[in-house]
């Protein structure tokens, strides 16, 4: 009977193992494969291992720094010999039964191990998550990769945006000579659970060419030499000789929960684990991980669960948590962990003289979104957090200020200023600020603490990596984000407690680029609110489909049916790749019925989409060559950034001259430099669509901006201040061409001296041979784009020099509109 078995050699495993070596118990270390921490000796060859927390104190006995995997594998190798590690090779655990002081563990071949205690360490990895879109005969598929130098001129997909893809893809590519062809692919615009180091080298290799990065894409399906993409725009088809899946992994749950529970006979006659007993979870979200105490014990007494298992990914909080496990069952309960101190200088500064354990417990209690995290998991959190005491009438942040952090409310309340001396108050338990974590935008309101308040601050990635690995996180936010988006929109006088019954039944959907939501002449009652992106609505009329109107973010749809109570009188197709929230009809019929208010402006809604159906209706016969044209150009427009845009130049050919006194204007306004080319661009018809920046509802350029220097104001035009550093992330990121870089040239003679004696060169931007004579050369060049004139009066000055009316700046929604036309009829 040893006094503790350790199963799983990883990081934890191993440092548990050698510590308990140290201290003379008993002890076994059982590793199924046929060597020392397979999770390790799984990376791909040559890969760099960080040791990360910096912050972070290392307690175990083996050492640790950064380096290459297969020094660090000799390292802990020697380390394991040095302590006398007694390990069990080729020893897969396939059952845990017993109790404390006297476990069972069963081996292949009738063998078994008995413990008074079982510490698990077996981390994830043999979990990973599988790609869900189709895979033809003959595709390639892995889920691991073990020396990239083995592939050569290869079309590869990495799909995964992580630490684990990320090392992949650079790998793939490190050696020219292999002449691969690599593409990764990040489902959102942010790398949520990448280390930063690893996100900078992949954006380095992507903008010297060696990679390619698409974000907001995934694989829509994989055949035998190529794969079909679901980007943002549309659906693409690559070559693909294979695909590396590196989507994150899950516990292994299964076996987890049987431990040492109670089994009875299930469907079709199998033994299955009765619910209660074994190794109990957090949730039942599959990526929840075990419900642990402060010393690492599971529900089972006797059984602790270490390591990535317990929440824990890093290699430096495993190695800690091997160490201080044995300590635990050695009698040592009132060990600290490592990180204490970090925390202890955190919460200094926080009313009352309470230990760390009390302000985690508190703050987890408090905050609704982090009611799910382990006593582990918080530990890490706050490690990314910040906390702090603020008195009544404190400014949290205000409008239009530049951030994207989350704030949770531990105690107290906040004051949201709403304008016109009003505000709306939110109390203790709740968030804000999810507005900027979610679209990057500045603050939309003042923010003052309404009494004596403490606050969480969650920076924007440790925010995005609470919602990916915290199912729990995720849904709360996504409900809180809905249920204000639904209270701005509709107003009518409604409070949360009235959406109750319609945030039940509301689901978030993920729509791709040309994917029709809602079908002319079908049945249906349910209301479709677009939360990004954007639509455009069509009706068949003689067998084609007329464009009507163009639905940007924050419209809905479905409310003619609800309320008619017949068919889908249009389709509305996705403009762009969005996302829309659907709420069931029934529930919110019965809140128009609850509240008049609210059911007159549904009403007003649906008299307005009336009239633009009438007008159709009405002059199917003799207009339809005009509503033809119309439908053709305004596809053409959405073809070409209107379905994302917020503000869009636009130039009328019939009235254009050519004079190009809008370049010239943009270039006096702006330091020098044209930030629109009119010649480049399409066009349809009589209408061009100039170089010139759309103002994307999300920006692609600010998805990667190392310095955060691109900012959206007030008036939702998107600028970059003077803190950028010329990287050309933006430039490479937007999809329109609509970003040039360049030195800001010297400052031109005024324009009477070129007027009177021919000094300078003359209005609009200078030639290249008059900036190169004058331009410092070592200056810097600067990422160039339009910025709506922001802070000049007046408007836009292209659009005020145009002597013709040629120039003009529309919102999409206002001019996508086939009602339009009756102004336009001679």
């Amino acid at each position: 009977m040893h006094k503790v078995a350790i199963i799983g050699s990883g990081p934890a495993g191993l440092s548990a193992a050698a510590h308990a070596a140290r201290l003379g118990l008993d002890h076994v270390l059982l590793e199924k494969a046929d060597h020392l921490s397979d999770t390790i000796y799984r990376y791909q060859k040559g890969k760099h291992v960080m040791a990360t927390p910096s912050q972070l104190v290392l307690r175990s006995d083996l050492t640790f720094e950064a380096g290459r995997r297969e020094t660090v594998l000799e390292r802990w190798q020697d380390g394991a010999e040095a302590t006398g590690v007694n390990v069990l090779y080729e020893a897969e655990v396939r059952a845990i039964t017993g109790a404390r002081g006297g476990f069972t563990l069963s081996l292949p071949g009738g063998r078994t191990v008995e413990a008074e205690h079982v510490v698990l360490a077996i981390g994830t990895q043999g979990n990973p998550n599988l790609v869900r879109c189709p895979v033809a005969e003959g595709a390639q598929v892995q889920y691991t990769l073990d020396d990239p130098t083995e592939y050569l001129d290869e079309h590869i997909i990495v799909a995964g945006s992580g630490d684990a893809g990320i090392e992949n893809a650079l790998g793939l590519v490190a050696d020219p000579a292999q002449r691969n062809t690599v593409t990764l692919l990040n489902r959102g615009l942010d790398f949520r659970t990448a280390k930063p180091a690893n996100v900078e080298a992949l954006l380095a290799a992507d903008r010297e060419g060696r990679l390619k990065v698409m974000m907001e894409t995934t694989l829509a399906a994989i055949d035998a030499g190529e794969a079909t993409l679901d980007a943002r725009d549309g659906a693409v088809r690559v070559r693909c000789d294979r695909v590396i899946a590196r989507m994150g992994s899950a516990p292994p749950r299964g076996f987890v929960e049987s431990c040492c529970a109670q089994m009875a006979e299930g469907d079709g006659g199998r033994r299955a684990s009765v619910p209660g007993t074994g190794v109990q979870f957090t949730s039942a979200d599959r990526v929840a991980y075990p419900k642990l105490s402060a010393t690492f014990e599971s529900t089972v007494p006797g059984i602790y669960v270490i390591g990535a298992l317990a929440g824990y990914p890093l290699i430096k909080h495993c190695m800690n948590q091997g160490h201080d496990v044995i300590e635990f069952i050695a009698g040592n309960t009132a060990l600290k962990p490592a990180d204490e101190p970090i925390l202890e200088a955190k919460f200094a500064g926080l009313p009352g003289a309470r230990p760390v354990d009390e302000w985690l417990d508190r703050l987890r209690r408090e905050v609704g979104i982090l009611n799910e995290l382990s006593s582990l998991q918080m530990r890490e959190f706050m490690l990314e957090a910040e906390v702090r005491a603020m008195p009544a009438g404190a400014v949290v942040f205000e409008r239009d200020q530049p951030g994207s952090s989350l704030f949770g409310i531990a105690e107290g309340a906040v004051a949201v200023d709403i304008g016109g001396g009003r505000s709306v108050r939110i109390g203790q338990g709740s968030i804000f600020g999810e507005v900027g974590l979610i679209s990057g935008r500045p603050r939309g309101s003042t923010v003052r603490t309404a009494e004596a308040a403490i606050l969480v601050e969650v920076p924007r990635a440790a925010a995005l990596k609470l919602i990916s690995t915290v199912p729990a996180a995720g849904r709360a936010i996504t409900r809180i984000s809905i249920e204000r988006q639904l209270l701005q929109m509709f107003g009518a006088g409604l409070v949360a407690e009235d959406l109750a019954e319609v945030l039940e039944t509301a689901e978030v959907k993920a729509v791709r680029a040309g994917e029709t939501i809602l079908r002319e002449g079908d049945e249906g009652r349910d209301i479709y609110v677009i939360r990004s992106g954007s639509m455009v609505v069509e009706k068949t009329i003689g067998g084609k489909p007329i464009f009507l109107s163009y639905l940007p973010a924050g419209s809905y749809v479905g409310e003619m049916a609800l309320l008619d109570g017949g068919r889908r009188t249009a389709s509305v197709r996705a403009a762009i790749r969005s996302e829309v929230i659907r709420l069931d009809g029934d529930a919110f019929g019965r809140l128009l019925a609850a509240r008049p208010a609210l059911a007159e402006r549904a009403r007003r809604d649906m008299a307005a989409r009336r009239e633009v159906n009438a007008f159709v209706e009405a002059r199917k016969d003799s207009f339809s060559g005009a509503v033809d044209m119309y439908s053709s150009v305004a596809g053409f427009l959405v073809d070409n950034g209107i379905g994302e845009a917020t503000d869009v130049l636009l130039i009328d050919e019939k009235l254009c001259i050519g004079c190009d006194n809008c370049e010239k204007a943009c270039a006096d306004s702006h330091e020098g430099l044209s930030r629109l080319d009119r010649e480049a661009g399409r066009t349809y018809a009589h209408l061009h669509v100039p170089t010139s920046c759309r103002h994307c509802e999300h920006p692609h350029c600010m998805a990667d901006c190392p310095p955060n220097a691109i900012h959206r104001g007030p008036d939702g035009e998107v600028f970059i201040d003077d803190t950028c550093i010329g990287c050309g992330n933006c430039q490479r990121g937007c999809p329109y061409g609509v970003i040039r870089m360049d030195k800001i040239p010297p400052k031109k003679p005024p324009l009477l001296a070129w007027l009177l004696f021919g000094t300078g060169p003359g209005p609009g931007e200078a030639g290249a041979k008059w900036k190169k004579k004058k331009a410092d050369p070592e200056a810097p060049k600067r990422a160039i784009k339009c910025d709506m004139c922001s802070g000049i009066s007046g408007g836009p000055a292209c659009v005020r020099a145009c002597p013709t009316g040629a120039a003009i700046r529309v919102a999409p929604e206002q001019f996508l509109s086939v009602a339009r036309l009756e102004d336009d009829r001679p």
